[in-house]
């Protein structure tokens, strides 16, 4: 019958030839100050690093890195995103940064916490979550 095989399954590990890959491409300008967009939904976390313009000079996300399914959205994830970013800012020189967060996802403070990490200095955090006024659209009323 031969050898049994057994087959490892990969937990909430960040696939370490993907990081490489983020890290490997380097950022072409060097600035001191810049921007950081965080895009936090349920299923997922998007990290940018901008310009002042908005012209985007790295980015990352969860899917990027290796995550896959319901461990897209996670904390955990998130902050391995911002340590992704926060090297990659170092290597373009970027002394400090303006946090814009969107989204309500749970990787918001994670992915965060882990680019402060990396000694970047945050002027400002805005949060632009879209929040409707007027909710959705009420329900048609019931012929009968």
């Amino acid at each position: 019958m031969g050898k049994k095989r057994i087959v490892k399954k990969a937990g909430s590990t960040m696939d370490q030839g993907l990081k490489a890959r983020a890290l490997s491409k380097l950022v072409k300008r060097k600035l001191v100050h810049a921007a950081l967009h965080i895009e936090a939904t349920g299923n997922n976390t998007k990290v940018a690093l901008t310009d002042t313009e908005g012209n985007v000079l790295a980015w990352s996300s969860s899917g990027a890195l290796g995550f896959k399914g319901a461990k897209k959205g996670t904390p955990f994830a998130a902050s391995k995103i911002g340590e992704v970013l926060g090297e990659k800012a170092l290597q373009a020189g970027i002394k400090e940064v303006d946090v814009i967060i969107k989204g309500v996802g749970s990787g918001r403070e994670s992915a965060l916490r882990a680019f402060i990490a990396h000694g970047i200095d945050v002027r400002t955090i805005k949060d632009k979550t879209p929040i409707p006024h007027n909710g959705p659209k009420a329900k048609k009323p019931r012929r009968i």
